[in-house]
């Protein structure tokens, strides 16, 4: 049972002591928007980088789905990472790590050269998102953390509000390379701050790696991403898929028995064992997997249901970017006032409505019609996500909160790739069943197929949002932190 302590909180003194705080979250604040950034807006670039490189839509989507399983394997270690090095050399690595993926990429002239630049990407990104929250809880003083966490929230929030955006401008007036060009000035200036402003704010207490844990994680969590993506071009009743599948299922269901057994698990799922938390990560999951398919079919239908441009792409998704965090912002304080479950229930519900609009859209549909489409997912997604997460982490206490985090933001980028990769799937069976029609056409009834996708999202996220009751703690768990 943990000990509470007498000694009252100074709330004009942090955990620890940074003569510039802000000065120090620079270098993180830049590397996790070019990571969100590159997250949500190469969904737009993908119709051209399908010509240039002459691959198909199942192929080109492993740009998305490669980069978040890259991000969702290095999220676990985040932890026994900062036990190890110093919060500047993981900094440091994770800017450096990222540019030189950027290159990578940007001068690659083959697909499979581009995605091992995206990969290089995700590393850094899973280094520097937990990172950016972890250093802001221990520099700044109680009575400033909300405003760190606020901008924390902002920047994440602000890079898919105009990612797609920027990213049509790009493509309307360069090549997609620029793309990955532009990330490199932004993150050296997000590396001179590193070097100039943050410090370590960690203990460096060098524990013992628990290699088979580290071997679980990343074959379980690979082996399914592997099994789902291959399923948009080999089908799901293929040897390959169905081996990746089980191999995958199983592998994880040792590495979540190990876990529950270790002293020191590299991630502790005792958190699961608390009700409130389960249906709040749950809610999480689902969540992300609304926006990030809907986000991929989205660009997709536009310049190849609709054949416009990419420039007006971008702008078509703007006002749904925008709204994404608009909503963002104000769902805590809705939280605050209500609670969880009438957001969530009613964030499913409005992104239900959007998710049939995009799902009943045709080859004639207005840009009106298809901007709202968006624009009401995203106000939705968020309006559930926000009260979804803080009712998960606010049923956890102690050293458990920071492990419930880490497993939301890990789950987060695996349930992002897989439905990414399940909406790609249903977007190649759709186009084969409407093969004898023009090519818009047939595209337009693949989106279909995967928006069908995004509904079912919508429906089971209403479902489980009814079971949202008030935290219960659970002294068994609390005592084995």
């Amino acid at each position: 049972m943990e000990q509470v302590s007498s000694t009252p909180i100074n709330l004009d003194k942090a955990r620890v002591d940074v003569r510039h705080p802000m000065l120090a979250m620079i270098s993180m604040w830049v590397g996790a928007f070019i990571g969100m950034f590159s997250e949500t807006s190469l969904n737009i670039a993908l119709p051209s980088l399908m010509k240039s490189l002459g691959v198909s839509t199942a192929t080109v989507q492993w740009l998305v789905t490669g980069y978040m399983l890259v991000i969702g394997i290095v999220l676990p270690f985040s932890s026994f990472l900062t036990k190890w090095f110093t919060t500047r050399q993981l900094i440091i690595f994770g800017l450096a790590d990222f540019i030189v993926g950027a290159v990578v990429a940007a001068t690659a002239s083959t697909f499979p050269v581009l995605l091992v630049g995206r990969m290089i990407q995700g590393i850094g990104t899973g280094i520097i998102l937990p990172l950016m929250f972890t250093v802001a809880m221990s520099i700044f003083p109680p009575h400033k953390l909300g405003t760190a966490m606020g901008t924390n929230a902002l920047v994440i929030m602000f890079a898919p509000a105009i990612g797609p955006t920027l990213t049509g401008i790009i493509l309307a007036k360069l090549s997609w390379q620029w793309i990955f060009w532009i990330f490199v000035p932004v993150l050296a200036v997000g590396l001179i701050f590193a070097f100039t402003s943050l410090k370590n704010v960690g203990n460096i207490t060098k524990p013992k790696a628990d290699f088979l844990s580290m071997a679980e994680s990343v074959v379980g969590f690979s082996a399914i991403v592997f099994g789902v993506s291959s399923a948009s071009a080999q089908g799901w009743g293929s040897p390959i898929v169905i081996v990746a599948l089980l191999l995958g299922l199983i592998v994880l269901g040792l590495y979540a028995y190990r876990q529950l057994h270790l002293e020191t698990p590299v991630l502790n799922l005792r958190a699961f064992k608390i009700p409130a938390f389960t249906t709040g990560a749950l809610l999480v999951m689902i969540d992300f997997g609304i926006i990030l398919s809907a986000m991929y079919l989205l660009p997709m239908y536009i310049q190849n249901g609709l054949g416009l441009v990419v420039a007006l792409t971008g702008i078509i998704m703007l006002p749904g970017g925008v709204m994404n965090a608009l909503v963002s912002a104000l769902a805590g304080r809705l939280y605050d006032r209500l609670g969880a479950k009438g957001p969530a229930r009613i964030g499913f519900i409005i992104a239900f409505v959007g998710a049939m609009m995009l799902a009943t859209a045709s080859t004639t549909s207005s840009i009106a019609y298809v901007i709202a489409a968006h624009v009401i997912i995203m106000i939705g997604a968020p309006l559930a996500m926000s009260p979804s997460q803080t009712y998960a982490l606010n049923s956890l206490t102690g050293a458990l909160s920071a492990d419930g985090s880490t497993i939301m933001n890990t789950m987060q980028q695996i349930i992002g790739a897989i439905a990414t990769a399940v909406a790609t799937s249903l977007l190649g069976i759709g186009q084969a069943a409407y093969s004898g029609h023009s090519s818009a056409a047939a595209f337009t009834n693949g989106v279909h197929y995967g928006a069908y996708f995004t509904v079912a999202l919508t429906v089971a996220g209403f479902i489980i949002a009814l079971f949202i009751k008030r935290p219960q703690y659970s002294e068994d768990v609390k005592t084995e932190q």
